[in-house]
């Protein structure tokens, strides 16, 4: 952190989200961060900034674009939104509950899977004597 000033340096931020200097400086070029500029040029961030890149993280995450962040983040940090928005909202998030759901599938077939391989193993190991 930059002293006295509470902002952090752009690696600050990255080491304190897990995100790469590199996916900052996109952000910043999509629209979906803010930073300001010291006399020297570099980068600097508020503090709430931390938690804007751990939610563009999970948006990505769930399978938005940087696009749709973008469209996104105004209303999430404002609460306001209109009726287009809302009915976009409520799309994304019936998408993801499919995408869940499809997660969870998956997990039962893979969890009948390592049963049997755990139970064939169980019964197949030689003994020794």
């Amino acid at each position: 952190m930059q002293e006295g000033t509470g902002m952090l340096r752009i690696g600050e931020l990255a080491r304190r989200t897990g995100v790469s200097v590199r996916s900052l400086r996109y952000y910043e070029s999509r629209g979906l961060l803010a930073a300001e500029r010291t006399g020297g040029g570099q980068r600097s961030y508020q503090e709430e900034a931390v938690d804007r890149v751990l939610l563009i993280q999970q948006l990505f995450a769930a399978g938005l674009s940087s696009g749709d962040i973008a469209e996104l983040l105004p209303c999430m940090r404002s609460g306001r939104t209109t009726a287009a928005m809302v009915e976009r909202l409520e799309r994304e998030r019936a998408r993801m509950e499919d995408q869940i759901e499809q997660l969870h599938a998956a997990r039962d077939r893979l969890d009948g899977v390592l049963a049997d391989a755990r139970s064939r193993n169980a019964t197949s190991t030689p003994t020794r004597g």
